[in-house]
C-alpha cells in the first residue's frame, strides 16, 4: 500500500457523513444512493460527492442497473490503516518499554 491510497483511505474515513455511508452500508448491504440520502440532512449532490470521495479510497463500489445506482461497502482497504496504526502501536510500545527501563533502573540507582 503506497503512501497516497492510505492517505485517500483517512482522508475518506474522516468525514463523519462518509463513516456513516459505510456504517450503513455494512449493516444493511448495498442500497440505492437515494436510499442512503435518505438517512441525512444534506442534499442528494452531497451524499453523492461523499460517495465519490469513497469510491476514489475503494471502500465503496458502484453497480449500476438502469437509472438506479447501488452502493456497496468494500472494507478490505481499511485493513491498510489497520497495519499502519499497528506499526505506530508498535513503536510506542518501543519507547514506553524503552522509558520504562530508565524509570526503573533510575528507581534502583536511589534506593
Amino acid at each position: 500500500m503506497d503512501d497516497e491510497a492510505l492517505s485517500r483511505i483517512l482522508k475518506a474515513a474522516g468525514d463523519t457523513s462518509r463513516r456513516r455511508i459505510l456504517t450503513l452500508l455494512a449493516q444493511e448491504g448495498p442500497l440505492r444512493v437515494t436510499e442512503l440520502a435518505t438517512h441525512f440532512d444534506i442534499s442528494l449532490n452531497s451524499v453523492s460527492k461523499h460517495i465519490k470521495v469513497l469510491e476514489e479510497a475503494g471502500l465503496v463500489t458502484r453497480r449500476t442497473a438502469g437509472r438506479d445506482h447501488f452502493i456497496a461497502a468494500e472494507l478490505g482497504p481499511l485493513k491498510h490503516t489497520e497495519h499502519w496504526f499497528g506499526e505506530l502501536k508498535s513503536i510506542w510500545e518501543l519507547r514506553l518499554a524503552a522509558l520504562d527501563r530508565i524509570l526503573t533502573s533510575e528507581g534502583r540507582d536511589n534506593e
